[in-house]
């Protein structure tokens, strides 16, 4: 059973639907200049959550992807390390063995990632797996389909047994916001998700035509302070899926700092799931630092 039967009752959106497109642009335009101060890239590339989740990835493939993270720092000493790397759960026991950075967290996807659609028992088997492989952080979907019909409850009793099943391992819930559109419909997945145990709530596996969006960014940003305002319990977010420009990952940023503040703009709190950006972002760094026009492919 949820919580509470009415919990959505308690969290009533605060803003007009209507009126978030004019708000982000108040937002963003307001910050461009920071896609050209350092010390914010830089603090966006240690919130990334460096991602390899193809078709072909292989356990030489993960241990070479792992090793590239280990050698960063040599490489770069000025630039922070990512903030996670993130792989298929077969690939656990590669990132714990060879990932040897410790402030880099070992992100899994699990629960029948990217649909969702699998067995609860699977889902909760394939977390716990992961988990006891070495893996600190779990990513799962909701069950988009169950959300879209009205069975929240489905919805809200999976992401608890999930959240169990994690142990002290922390849990991310993608909403997959492209599938779910709606600002209304966002807002409850949000809040069904944080009541449930969510750590973080993000947007989308990447795996669909509609990945992160800025509307669905500032709606759940939203959803999360009044979340916090009610309880006291801080939870993150991560804009993810076709995100690969600086000036992309700024805006996002911009956003969270806006709706949230300075508290949410660190990588316990934001991070930006992204397989291109780091590179982007190390490559604009280097510009404004030293006058590098060099395109940087170190990832």
């Amino acid at each position: 059973m949820m919580q509470s039967e009415n919990i959505l009752d308690e969290y009533t959106i605060d803003f007009k639907a209507a009126d978030i497109k004019s708000e982000i642009e108040r937002i963003t335009n307001a910050n461009q200049h920071l896609a050209s101060d350092a010390d914010v890239l830089k603090k966006i590339f240690s919130c990334i959550d460096l991602t390899t989740l193809k078709e072909t990835d292989s356990a030489d493939s993960v241990t070479g992807f792992v090793q590239k993270v280990n050698d960063f720092k040599e490489k770069y000493p000025d630039m922070p390390s990512v903030g996670a790397v993130c792989v298929f759960p077969v690939f656990a026991p590669i990132i714990k063995q060879y990932l040897k950075v410790e402030e880099v967290q070992k992100a899994v996807v699990a629960a029948g990632f990217p649909s969702s659609q699998t067995f609860l028992d699977i889902k909760v088997m394939e977390v716990k797996k992961a988990v006891s492989f070495g893996a600190n952080e779990i990513d799962v979907v909701i069950s988009v389909g169950e959300f879209l019909e009205g069975n929240y409850e489905f919805v809200y009793e999976e992401i608890l047994q999930l959240k169990d099943a994690c142990g002290e391992a922390h849990l991310k819930v993608i909403l997959e916001t492209g599938a779910i559109g709606d600002a209304q419909l966002i807002w409850n997945a949000s809040i069904i998700a944080m009541d449930a145990g969510a750590d973080f709530i993000k947007t989308s596996t990447g795996k669909i035509p509609t990945a992160a969006t800025l509307d669905a960014a500032y709606v759940m940003c939203k959803a999360i302070k009044a979340y916090h305002a009610k309880t006291g319990r801080k939870v993150g977010f991560k804009p993810a899926g076709g995100i690969a420009e600086t000036i992309e990952a700024v805006n996002y940023y911009t956003v969270v700092s806006d709706v949230l503040g300075e508290v949410w703009l660190n990588n316990t709190l934001f991070r930006i799931g992204a397989s291109r950006l780091a590179n982007n972002l190390l490559t604009d760094v280097l510009r404004i630092e030293s006058g590098s026009l060099e395109a940087i492919k170190f990832f």
